[in-house]
């Protein structure tokens, strides 16, 4: 049991793990929602808690199961945003294998990875199909709602039912996220900020969207005047348009660094060139041309002091389907310097000297995402192999 503290609402509640769950008396989706897997971010708990309360008290019926679970139990106790490691980048294969062999030396935020992952592993072996996964953040500014996915199809169409702004690409810059390991098994998976930490909208977005979200996957049969009002409520809470972006930079900051950014910059807004937005080791940095900035970092922790998005046309998207669809990806292994990585046909290893004429967004169109294996190597992982269509192909919105 942890004491969890908002300001927002200068309230404290005890949670366990599970913050709630419901199981429905008839078959349906596994909707599974975390909450304040940094701790420094606890809307999304209260939020559950609120919502999973009120669905009880209405007695609304159910299809399927509900999971409201509780992210960093041990910073969301302490309001901070992790311990030793960001329990949001410790999410590989190979990590986890590491830390369940050494478990004896494991960090609070390695325990807490172990627990949250033999919880997953329990809800897949008994819940039903189709599985959504979904994570509720806020960020250190003021910022308007909005949702980042892995850029697979999947993703890509379910996160289309929500009138809200779509960043693709983050996967490219956060290596081991959560909702990457999760997307890469195949699920349905997806991230939702829903305002600066302190604010009571926060709360007020993330309640309304577990809501909504429960609509679309058809968990609670909401009329459609109610599911029309929500969907409306969730359009007024942004000052944004409800297009997708892309993630095209980051700036990372140098363990060591004294960066701080500059105060009054929110997510998406518009930057002339030259204009000062951040200072690292006393240097001032500079924007090199017009940019929309997303996500500038105001607290303590964190490896990522911003990062640039851009909107992605409406044809690039149409076209990045139709291409995915027939595999055009399969032609690039006829290329010099460009192979698979393994048998299971879902990763290119690609020469740099190669990537070097192959433009990164042409991969992006192909459904991959670049990481770098060494100096001479890039793998590209294709975000659309693993997903497990078939287990979505009754649901409305598919």
């Amino acid at each position: 049991m942890s004491k969890v503290y908002s300001v927002a609402l200068n309230e404290t509640i005890e949670i366990e793990r599970i913050i709630g769950h419901i199981k429905g008396e008839k078959e349906g989706p596994t909707v599974i929602f975390f909450g304040g897997i940094h701790g420094n971010e606890p809307a999304g708990v209260f939020a559950l808690k609120h919502a999973l309360r009120e669905l009880k008290l209405q007695q609304r019926f159910i299809y399927g199961e509900i999971y409201a679970i509780a992210g960093n139990l041990t910073a969301l106790k302490k309001n901070v945003r992790f311990q030793s490691n960001d329990l949001n980048r410790i999410w590989s294969p190979k990590k986890i294998e590491v830390i369940k062999k050494n478990k004896e030396k494991c960090t609070d935020d390695e325990n807490e990875l172990l627990s949250l992952y033999g919880l997953f592993l329990e809800i897949l072996e008994k819940g039903q199909p189709p599985f959504y996964f979904i994570d509720l953040h806020t960020t250190s500014s003021e910022t308007s709602p909005f949702i980042v996915l892995n850029d697979s199809l999947l993703n890509r169409k379910f996160a289309s039912n929500y009138p809200l702004p779509i960043v693709l690409g983050i996967e490219e810059y956060l290596a081991d996220a959560m909702l990457s390991f999760i997307n890469e098994l195949g699920y349905v998976s997806l991230g939702y900020e829903s305002g600066k930490h302190e604010d009571i909208n926060a709360i007020r977005n993330c309640i309304g969207f577990i809501k909504f979200t429960l609509g679309i996957t058809n968990s609670v049969l909401f009329t459609k005047d109610e599911l029309k009002r929500l969907k409306d409520e969730l359009l007024e809470s942004g000052r944004v348009s409800n297009k997708f972006y892309e993630i095209y930079y980051q700036y990372n900051i140098e363990s060591g660094s004294d960066f701080k950014m500059l105060p009054g910059f929110v997510n998406f807004q518009q930057i002339a060139k030259g204009e000062q937005i951040a200072i690292n080791n006393e240097d001032v940095l500079f924007t090199d041309g017009k940019r929309q900035i997303f996500m500038p970092l105001y607290q303590s922790k964190g490896k990522e002091g911003f990062y640039y998005v851009r909107p992605i046309p409406k044809v690039l998207l149409w076209i990045s389907k139709y291409l995915r669809k027939l595999k055009v990806d399969h032609l690039l292994v006829h290329l010099p310097g460009v192979k698979w990585e393994s048998l299971k046909k879902d990763a290119l290893l690609v020469d740099q000297k190669v990537a070097k004429l192959l433009a990164k967004s042409i991969f992006h169109l192909l459904g991959y995402r670049t990481r770098q294996l060494d100096k001479t190597h890039l793998v590209v992982k294709s975000r659309d192999t693993a997903s497990k269509n078939d287990e979505y192909l009754s649901a409305n919105w598919f």
